[in-house]
């Protein structure tokens, strides 16, 4: 079965263009680097073949979960279909928030965070060796009795919905703000500011952000990349880049302790607070 993700492909190209369509006319400036979003879809082209070649054993470790599920949540009742929705949006709040927290998963997601703009094409830079460990998180799902393919629809259109909110087009949409992940919310969590670190987790419901402590609202004018700025456009480099770091800090640490701290604890931790001297940081009005 095809993934959402790739039979929606048409239309976030289509959404991509519209944007850097309207950026243009409205000289928004939303998509200064062309050759920065022709690499995010050369990544997003990449991560597509990938997750087909990787999703073949996902697939199976999945199938293998469901048959070990002591209960099967029955598919023709809107019930469970329901329940499917809050579950798979939390295990990605899970995913995602250990993603930022831990160098191991970071060493992936970083690929996602590497650009320093902030507009559609970002949505599909993506790692091309997630599908490696992603699964982790998700098998459980199927443990507890969804089936693989309820799994696969609802997670995907999970992911669909994530890709409009990487937009500055798009400002507060009020009531919405409240309990649904927006671009103002989104706007933030992929930005580098002191206040604006490592929060706003969310897939598709921003409440569990606001029930675990990690939501900020945007506040001030987001600057986008990541700590130490990658400034490469090569698609391998973007992949790797942070497993050459790691390795490299491994042979430098002694002991075991020092070294699995260095794969599991929290990426970067020297380096996860602004210069000193940062630019100047306009409010939002």
């Amino acid at each position: 079965m095809l993934k959402p993700t790739v039979i929606a492909i048409p239309l976030f190209a289509v959404l991509m263009g519209l944007e850097a369509w309207w950026s243009s006319r409205q000289d928004l400036g939303h998509y200064p680097d062309r050759r920065d979003a022709w690499t995010n879809i050369a990544l997003g082209f990449g991560s597509v073949i990938s997750g087909a070649i990787l999703g073949l054993v996902v697939g199976y470790i999945y199938a293998f979960a469901y048959e070990l599920a002591p209960y099967k949540f029955p598919a023709d009742v809107w019930w469970s279909w329901v329940l499917l929705f809050f579950v798979d949006d939390l295990v990605y709040y899970i995913f995602h928030r250990v993603s930022h927290e831990s160098r191991l998963f970071w060493n992936f997601h970083v690929v996602h965070h590497s650009s320093e703009q902030y507009n559609l094409s970002v949505a599909v830079r993506q790692s091309w060796f997630s599908g490696l460990l992603h699964w982790i998180f998700y098998a459980p799902v199927m443990l507890i009795g969804f089936a693989p393919w309820m799994f696969a629809l609802m997670h995907g259109f999970n992911l669909i919905y994530q890709f409009w909110v990487h937009t500055k087009t798009v400002g507060r949409l009020g009531w919405l703000e409240y309990f649904m992940n927006t671009p103002s919310h989104h706007r933030v969590h992929h930005a580098v500011n002191q206040i604006y670190l490592d929060k706003n987790y969310a897939g598709a419901l921003i409440i569990w952000d606001r029930l675990f402590g990690s939501f900020v609202e945007e506040s001030e004018i987001p600057r986008y990349g990541i700590i130490k700025p990658l400034e490469s456009y090569n698609p391998l480099w973007i992949n790797v880049h942070a497993w050459s770091e790691m390795f490299a800090e491994l042979k430098k640490r002694r002991g075991l302790s020092s070294k699995l701290h260095c794969i599991f604890a929290s990426p970067y931790m020297e380096q996860r607070k602004e210069p000193s001297t940062p630019p100047a940081v306009r409010a939002l009005h």
